[in-house]
């Protein structure tokens, strides 16, 4: 067998599960993520059965995680399960997330016993080798081989990385440059710097999430994000944002600060505002509902685990991008203003899901899960979505077969107006709405200028994680990009996970 050589335990098939194999030799392996399927990605009626980890251990050195949405770090604890005792590596700020979702995955998915998520934790504290970007690790060193990893800022959610892996193979004094995309985020996205190509490379293993597709620019989302809640909230309605407790939280925070700074140093623009009492609280449109006062609407975090992720991405502030830092000296809390709400436990989430069902009290709500496949989103949604006074604005993408892409094939009439959440058929009323320019994902323009822009381009792309539409329309452009550029490349589109 010629090395290196590649396997692909999720991910290959559809968008969710990444867990990839590379092969350096016959003795030396590395992981690449390890992942929970969702969505359609669950094949199994039995969903611990697909998770299972059923592949060798015995050659692997090391699992590197290019970043810890669950999607690509949930299988740790089945990993865990199988056997694996080797090094986490990671970046610095991954690795002050990773016990917080792996914390969470264990109680949705194992347990509640304290004890237990505990010591599985504190093994896993063991395991964590976190490394600066930019800076070779070597995993292997021996009479054969050297193999080394080194992380780069991938701009996806704090702490991503793509990941370089160089392979000396020293009987036969030959070097391969592989790099593996992890999700790679899409510049000019709140709080992170954008990701900058590497050198070059021999084999590129890349995502395709939107491979397919383009971004709306900064400031057309954020100006849409604008127009979308003050035309919501003229209904004197809720605005629900399903959106992951870590990364695309905090970027609509970020957003939504910047507006209502906006409001405060243009207070001219909200003359027309009437300050009035409503059920209790401050009015925020004017009597003909045409104006939204930004400095007086509510936002809402309903997420205990959304809340730790704020407060750890507060503390890791060095790793925020210059204009993240040029609006600290100016005094300014993107992830913490007067405005923010944070509900944590359980009575307090059922009583605000009760209040804003109730009563006409424009509120902005973000709460996981962000493709509305569980957790609290779920149950806004089955109070609230029969109303159409009230929104649910989609911010990221929606894998098929989860609530969140039904409820967008709702909205664009492709199916009929109701959907069953936990055995319950509701009638869709609520207003459906979607802004793609804030996935954290680079676009296809974005995927290309990946590639465009290394120096080295690679003579083999891997395309992986993405929809098979998705997938096919990334390996056309590829191969159009190359012909334009008079370069040589084969890629390769693998069919299906192997387990």
């Amino acid at each position: 067998m010629d090395y290196p050589t590649f396997l692909h335990h999720g991910a290959a098939g559809g968008v969710t599960g990444s867990c990839h194999r590379y092969l350096a030799s016959a003795e030396a392996h590395l992981l690449i993520d390890c992942g929970l399927f969702q969505g359609q990605d669950v094949t199994a009626p039995d969903h611990h059965s697909q998770h299972r980890i059923e592949f060798d251990l015995s050659a692997i050195q090391a699992l590197v995680v290019t970043h810890v949405h669950i999607d690509h770090v949930g299988r740790i604890p089945y990993l865990f399960a199988a056997g694996f005792r080797g090094p986490i590596i990671c970046s610095e700020p991954s690795a002050r997330l990773l016990p917080l979702v792996i914390e969470d995955a264990l109680k949705v998915g194992f347990t509640k016993d304290e004890s237990l998520i505990n010591r599985f934790l504190s093994a896993v504290d063991q395991m964590v080798c976190p490394i600066p970007y930019k800076q070779w690790h070597t995993v292997i060193d021996n009479s054969t081989l050297c193999l080394r990893v080194r992380l780069q800022r991938a701009g996806h959610i704090l702490g991503s990385a793509y990941v370089e892996v160089d392979t000396w193979y020293k009987t036969e004094n030959r070097h391969h440059r592989t790099v593996f995309s992890g999700d790679l985020g899409a510049p000019y996205a709140p709080l992170l710097p954008a990701p900058k190509p590497p050198y070059g490379c021999d084999t590129l293993v890349i995502e395709s999430t939107y491979g397919n597709r383009l971004h709306e620019n900064r400031k057309q989302r954020r100006e849409r994000l604008r127009s979308v809640i003050e035309h919501a909230l003229q209904n004197q309605g809720t605005v629900m944002i399903p959106a992951f407790s870590i990364g695309r939280t905090q970027e609509i925070l970020y957003e939504l600060e910047g507006l209502i700074h906006e409001a405060q140093v243009k207070p001219a623009q909200h003359a027309s505002i009437k300050r009035e009492e409503q059920a209790g609280k401050t009015a925020v449109l004017s009597a003909d509902n045409t104006a939204l006062d930004w400095t007086r609407l509510q936002v809402i975090v309903d997420s205990p685990l959304a809340s730790k992720f704020n407060e750890v991405y507060r503390e890791l502030k060095p790793f925020w991008d210059a204009e993240a830092q040029q609006r600290l000296r100016a005094g300014r809390h993107p992830l913490s203003f007067e405005n923010l709400i944070t509900i944590n436990s359980h009575e307090d989430h059922q009583k605000t899901v009760a209040f804003l069902a109730r009563t006409q009290q424009p509120a902005i709500v973000l709460a996981a899960s962000g493709m509305a496949a569980g957790g609290r989103i779920v149950n806004y949604l089955k109070a609230m979505l029969a109303d159409p006074a009230h929104c649910v604005l989609f911010v990221g993408y929606q894998a098929r077969g989860t609530h969140g892409h039904t409820l967008q094939q709702i909205a664009a009439g492709k199916v009929a107006a109701r959907i069953h959440m936990d055995g319950q058929t509701i009638d869709v009323n609520a207003m459906i709405r979607s802004i793609g320019g804030y996935s954290a994902h680079a676009d296809q323009k974005d995927l290309l200028n990946f590639v465009r822009r290394m120096r080295r381009w690679p003579s083999n792309i891997r395309i992986i994680h993405g929809e098979r539409k998705a997938r096919e329309t990334l390996r056309d452009a590829f191969y159009s990009l190359a012909r334009e550029q008079g370069k040589t490349i084969k890629v390769v589109i693998p069919d299906k996970a192997i387990t």
